[in-house]
């Protein structure tokens, strides 16, 4: 199979990519923004920006077997490429979010209320936020007369250099702990039940969809049957810590809102959210009872990365902020 691979680069792209080439009848492309070189045979990365029109035209002037889409893109700019997309491939794989969900008591299934749908705050229903932008971009599918689409939603994803704690990334508070600093946690979130699903877990179970029949024209959602609250996944990164000899303490702010205004939406209308979900849709593909343990998960993942730190760009500013909230 041609397989090409839309934002390929992040934590679920180079998850998928080593158990697609262990097939070596695909030839699968990936873009990039940076230029890269595989270590893989059937593996070639194609450098350029997979939002740019001109760049993605080009790349569509070849039919493909399957896409598998893991760009964030503006509404618009989906609106105006989903028909070209379906077009020129067997079978498109949209990446969306189970963030997408409104508030659900009991356990989330693919049916369960969007945000999109029953959202009453005016003000956000104004803004392209994710969760909004991903069910907008739902819809454009749903409604398109092709049916060659399979949508995913995956929840909060982890591997050896992303590892979130709510809303923040590891830049944000594992940099911290690391480096003797005090993590900055809010009480608000403490309590919350989340869903974190380990990267590897998330794509073996999109490769299982892949050209198949009965998942085309379907919504899946892809995570771990298991959650915790935040408060003891905290914990698990506390207790894991200490094997390296690393003992960081905890400063309790009342909102992570005061602390990141910026993601608000992302905290009011998620993270302080139960996310507690029912895998049974996708089961019928893959075995859900073997995902990764988190804890054994967690572990893993913090022993490669502090064995072989990377991390993205860090806020100093933000740091700064917190230095002043560690000191009161």
């Amino acid at each position: 199979m041609n397989l090409l691979i839309l934002g390929g680069t992040g934590a679920m792209g180079e998850a998928i990519i080593p158990i697609l080439a262990d097939d070596s009848s695909n030839n699968i492309y990936v873009t990039s923004r940076s230029e890269r070189e595989s270590e893989l045979k059937n593996v070639t990365y194609i450098q350029g920006n997979a939002r740019n029109e001109v760049f993605i035209s080009e790349l569509l002037e070849q039919k493909w077997d399957v896409i598998i889409d893991f760009m964030i893109y503006t509404t618009e700019e989906f609106r105006n490429r989903v028909d070209k997309l379906l077009a020129n491939t067997g079978h498109y794989l949209f990446f969306s979010s189970a963030r997408v969900f409104a508030k659900i008591d009991g356990l989330t299934n693919e049916e369960s209320e969007r945000l999109l749908d029953v959202c009453k705050d005016e003000e956000y229903l104004a803004t392209d936020e994710y969760a909004l932008k991903k069910a907008r971009q739902e819809n454009l599918l749903m409604n398109n007369e092709k049916r060659n689409w399979t949508i995913i939603r995956p929840y909060i994803t982890y591997n050896n250099y992303r590892l979130q704690l709510g809303n923040l990334e590891k830049e944000n508070w594992l940099y911290r702990a690391l480096n003797g600093k005090n993590i900055i946690f809010s009480k608000d979130m403490l309590e919350k039940y989340t869903t974190m699903t380990y990267a590897h877990d998330v794509v073996s179970a999109v490769v299982k969809l892949i050209n198949e029949p009965l998942a085309q024209g379907e919504v899946f959602n892809i995570a771990h049957q298991k959650a915790y609250k935040w408060k003891e996944i905290l914990d698990m990164y506390i207790d894991i810590l200490k094997e390296y000899n690393i003992y960081p303490k905890i400063t309790y702010i009342d909102r992570m809102s005061d602390l990141c205004p910026g993601a608000k939406y992302q905290i009011w209308y998620d993270r302080l959210f139960d996310r507690c979900f029912d895998n049974r849709k996708i089961s019928k593909y893959i075995e859900v009872e073997e995902f990764c343990d988190l804890e054994t998960g967690l572990r893993k993942c913090l022993d490669a990365f502090i064995k072989k730190p990377i991390w993205r760009e860090i806020n100093v500013p933000f740091h700064l902020r917190m230095d002043e909230l560690e000191e009161k």
